[in-house]
């Protein structure tokens, strides 16, 4: 259901003492239907005959001051009352006052909606958990061990462990295998440091790094 701003205020100003709102001359109208599209206050409805005439429906909902669909009306079928009207609320009500304090409060809720934007970024930009894939010859490495040794007493653990040989005789034969497993952060810290850490004993153990994917 369209909504009914009628009751509403203008800067302060009940809405219903400012008349201002289009007048539709059904004989211009050709059911074109732009002001009903361009429109986004659904002031406008459409007659459901074969004309598609443009009818106000919620004349209360037009924003005071906007004429645009008078503007791109192309049989200059629609209309509003002179602008003095507008400029007679404005000195008579004295809303500048009332419109200094909308925009400071609007720029307030920017810059707290820019804060939390800048905030939610430094957020997607930490990684805490980081899926590994790693080939090469795991036999003799110990590299299990020495993984172990990384997250001794550190806020990071490895889950998710798994070591794809084609052979038990073949891991102690050097046939290369595959691991996988995730690095994850146990108090939501960045693990890009632990992860270069990772990176180097790969390195330092003959092993090829196949990627790393944030999870």
């Amino acid at each position: 259901m369209p909504k009914d701003l009628s009751q509403t205020q203008w800067h302060g100003i009940p809405r219903k003492e400012l008349p201002w709102f289009p007048t539709v001359d059904a004989e211009k109208c050709i059911g074109c239907e732009l002001c009903y599209v361009t429109c986004g206050r659904e002031v406008y409805e459409v007659t459901a005959d074969k004309f598609h005439k443009a009818v106000v429906a919620r004349a209360y909902n037009c924003m005071v001051g906007c004429s645009t669909c008078a503007v791109v009306c192309p049989t200059l079928a629609i209309s509003f009352p002179p602008r003095d009207l507008v400029w007679k609320a404005e000195r008579e009500h004295k809303i500048f006052g009332v419109v200094h304090k909308e925009a400071a409060e609007k720029r307030s809720k920017q810059q707290l909606a820019q804060a939390r934007e800048r905030a939610e970024e430094q957020l997607r930009q930490v990684q805490t958990r980081v899926r590994i894939e790693i080939a090469g010859e795991f036999g003799d490495k110990a590299f299990l061990v020495k993984l172990e040794g990384k997250v001794k007493d550190r806020p990071v653990d490895i889950v998710n462990l798994r070591l794809e040989v084609p052979t038990v005789k073949g891991l102690l034969e050097k046939t290369p295998a595959f691991m996988s497993f995730e690095i994850t952060s146990t108090d939501q810290s960045d693990v890009g440091g632990f992860l270069n850490e990772i990176r180097d004993l790969v390195r330092q153990n003959g092993l090829v790094w196949v990627r790393d994917t944030p999870v």
